[in-house]
């Protein structure tokens, strides 16, 4: 993706990185060169963004462009916002302390360039200020009250209050940022795009082990993307890509959650984007909506206090108990007697307002239908685990024991699991996503619908093999493409 930097006057900044282009902010407004230039992403570096200053109409005008600026005008209102600056020093304030603990005036001035600080003490707080803000240029204001650091204010810097003796370290801040988009070994023909590949390497059982990782990254490679393994302490980069794939666990009230919700704001391509994160975490969400559309599913309770003497009458005897937001069988219940059924919803009860309470229907193992853009992409059966009556037994010392994983090509798989799965899955959006189902009979029951599906090497992708991958980072392209052309003035 091009990129523009805008100052008023270029010649007081002698930067020199590839890929990246100075320009005049007159030139920028008046030249029509500029006006529907693709895939731009602008900083703007003007010595105002005052309102109707000329740093003010570059990012205005850079917004009606389909161009990317950063400070754009939202952000550069935000900032004046004592609200929002105090929702964020909350947010952070365990930072805050820490890192200005050691400072001994009463008043501190931070400033950020490119998510760099001159202290390399303050360098995790800067980082992560410049990645609520997106902007270049920052200074953070804070004042200490009752032994307490407080956020004060943050705004954007203009070029021209930056002090002669941190220019050097601007241009070099500058430099490195930019650098960062050339990726080590990249052809002399660059990527179309750049792909963010989310992950843990902490996480115990992540939705795509390090095997399937690479397999996204070759494919991504053979279609001509970009793509590159960041990890939570990347927030603040996420605007140098044009689209983020997921693959850790989601939750709403987790990092996760906020990443794709700043990848849309970015205006990136996203799997998985909030909305199916939103819908398929919440299991009485699933339920109720399943339900609505007519999607078979098993018969259903959603349980609150009011209600909990009523479900062993209406599911009988043993029923399962989900917590809302359970994840990798943790949260699931089976109950066999009346006295278990209390206690295990007295304890889910506790932590959350609804339950769900489904019967019991026993098979040896669960289909698993993948689909992406609301078309089937591969099958599985998953197996139970040996003695269990999940595919996933939670042990005791913490280790998980897995049944065995079976890709059948979908042309074998049984039609009415695929069909059901595709009526459920149409009803959450047009993401990647899992369904779970259980066959009985001709009967195929919707268990429930999981963004962030697994894919792991050897196991969902044995059928498709390197084809699976392929057509995943296809549908980024396509997505990533839409999103250009939705973009154009005009459109």
């Amino acid at each position: 993706m091009p990129i523009l930097m805008v100052f008023n006057d270029p010649d007081d900044w002698p930067l020199s990185v590839p890929g990246v282009q100075v320009v005049s902010a007159k030139r920028y407004l008046t030249d029509p060169a500029f006006h529907r230039l693709p895939n731009i992403r602008l900083f703007n570096l003007c010595n105002s963004y005052s309102y109707q200053s000329r740093g003010y109409y570059v990012s205005l005008l850079a917004e009606a462009r389909g161009h990317r600026p950063q400070p754009d005008v939202v952000t550069i209102q935000d900032m004046k916002s004592s609200a929002l600056v105090r929702a964020i020093a909350e947010d952070l304030d365990e930072l805050i302390q820490k890192t200005l603990r050691p400072v001994h005036p009463d008043h501190f001035t931070l400033s950020i360039y490119f998510g760099r600080t001159l202290a390399r003490r303050d360098q995790l707080l800067g980082r992560r200020l410049f990645g609520r803000f997106r902007t270049p240029l920052l200074r953070a204001q804070f004042d200490r009250r009752h032994d307490r650091w407080h956020l004060r204010s943050v705004r954007p810097i203009p070029a021209s209050e930056i002090p002669d003796s941190h220019r050097p370290f601007v241009i070099e801040a500058a430099a490195e940022y930019f650098a960062r988009r050339q990726r080590p070994g990249q052809a002399a023909s660059p990527p179309r795009y750049y792909l963010a590949i989310l992950h843990d390497p902490e996480e115990r059982d992540p939705p795509s082990d390090p095997a399937a990782l690479k397999r996204f990254i070759r494919a991504a490679d053979r279609l001509g993307v970009g793509s590159e393994l960041i990890t939570r302490d990347d927030y603040e980069r996420l605007a140098e890509f044009d689209a983020l794939f997921i693959r850790t666990t989601t939750f709403v009230n987790n990092y996760t959650y906020r990443f794709a919700r700043r990848a849309v704001a970015e205006g990136m391509a996203v799997i998985d984007d909030p909305l199916s994160i939103a819908r398929c975490t919440n299991k009485v969400y699933l339920a109720e909506l399943l339900t609505l559309h007519q999607v078979p599913v098993p018969r259903t309770v959603i349980v609150q206090r009011d209600n909990a003497d009523e479900v062993v009458d209406r599911l009988g005897l043993p029923l399962v108990l989900k917590q809302p937001d359970s994840a990798f069988s943790q949260g699931v219940v089976k109950v066999a007697d009346l006295r278990a059924c209390r206690n295990a919803l007295e304890a889910l009860l506790d932590r959350s307002e609804a339950v769900v309470a489904q019967e019991y229907i026993p098979t040896t193992f669960d289909w698993r239908v993948g689909l992406i853009d609301g078309q089937p992409l591969y099958a599985c059966k998953y197996h139970m685990a040996r003695d269990h009556w999940q595919i996933v037994n939670q042990q005791a010392d913490g280790r998980h024991r897995y049944g065995k994983t079976e890709a059948v090509p979908l042309e074998e798989a049984p039609k009415r699991v695929i069909a059901t799965a595709v009526r459920a899955a149409r009803h959450i959006g047009d993401g990647l996503y899992g369904v779970d189902l259980k066959l009985v009979g001709d009967a195929a029951y919707v268990m429930e619908v999981n963004d962030n599906p697994n894919i792991d090497a050897g196991c969902e992708d044995a059928v498709l093999k390197d084809e699976l991958y392929e057509r995943i980072i296809a549908s980024f392209i396509r997505r990533i493409e839409r999103l250009r052309e939705g973009a154009e003035p005009g459109a």
